[in-house]
């Protein structure tokens, strides 16, 4: 019930995200739009996981097919990639929002917006498919139970027979070079963003661009240290209660305080929902209360008037 309540919340609150920045004009900006993405694809990213996991809960049962297992394993790889990436796209727009503000429209484009979204997503498809197709070509005859709340590699490389070494490297190397890159970078450019944030006067400039660029980081760093643990360490290693306890930190915290950080600290996304709020009441209550009179005319009165 825990689980389903968070599902819920999340789902909401990311979906609100992207209603609002579609039907709000004035938040038709390259960080909203990146805003909109990243709502979207933590909605999908969360309902891998969890959803199935809480009906195997109340229905009692773990059974699942290889077929829905390879599956939940290129999605789930393929999500976090990509988010991922948007995350560091959306650190690369405050970079130039907040240390290049007068070249900030030819820096982000919508050209390069659009362009970087569909690199983002077919790149993850990509990488998703290598690691998928590299797991599933492997025997599995140790055992048929998958110590995780929902199939990942590093737990089926344990269920394999065979040398997993070569899977092993391919994950270091592949997660080091691309997730590795991104964390250097997102740290990078916050350096830089902090380093002119501290030259503001103090006063709600600084205090707004702290309150929102912390947080961020903050589950940037859950995200990928997390994520990190669970797939870079040896597969020798068991410590099955610890991993099902990290891979929540990377597969629900991500999507349940992205709403959180990117709504409720930032006042434009809160004064347009109000303002779409104030204006459905508004609406609902002009049509309560309109009534229509008939107009009833006499002959007499009718015959006058010609």
């Amino acid at each position: 019930m825990f689980f389903s309540l968070v599902y819920l919340v999340t789902i909401m609150g990311n979906l609100v995200i992207a209603a609002v920045t579609t039907l709000d004009k004035s938040l038709h900006t390259p960080m909203y739009f990146f805003l909109r993405n990243l709502s979207i694809l933590d909605s999908c990213y969360i309902s891998v996981t969890l959803p199935n996991s809480c009906m195997n809960s109340l229905l009692g049962t773990r059974s699942i097919s290889k077929a829905a297992c390879a599956a939940q394993v290129f999605l789930v790889i393929f999500f976090a990639f990509v988010e991922v990436l948007f995350l560091t796209i959306m650190a690369h727009n405050c970079f130039a929002d907040i240390c290049r503000p007068l070249h900030y429209a030819v820096i982000m484009n919508p050209r390069l917006c659009v362009h970087s979204t569909l690199a983002s997503l077919l790149s993850g498809l990509i990488y998703a498919a290598m690691h998928t197709i590299n797991t599933f070509r492997l025997p599995f005859c140790h055992s048929h139970a998958v110590q995780q709340l929902f199939c990942d590699i590093p737990s089926l490389l344990k269920l394999s027979c065979s040398d997993t070494f070569s899977n092993q490297i391919t994950i270091f190397v592949s997660s080091l070079v691309i997730c590795g890159g991104c964390f250097i970078y997102i740290i990078k450019s916050y350096i830089h963003i902090f380093s002119s944030v501290l030259k503001f006067p103090v006063g709600a400039d600084r205090k707004k661009a702290f309150s929102t660029c912390v947080p961020h980081i903050l589950v940037v760093l859950l995200f990928l240290s997390s994520g990190f643990y669970v797939y870079l360490r040896p597969s020798s290693v068991s410590t099955s209660i610890r991993d099902m306890v990290l891979s929540m930190f990377y597969s629900v915290i991500p999507p349940l305080f992205s709403p959180i950080i990117y709504s409720l600290r930032n006042e434009q996304i809160k004064c347009t929902i109000r303002k779409l709020i104030t204006r459905k009441l508004y609406s609902g209550n002009v049509l309560r209360t309109k009534k229509v009179f008939p107009i009833q005319l006499s002959h007499r009165h009718v015959f006058g008037n010609i």
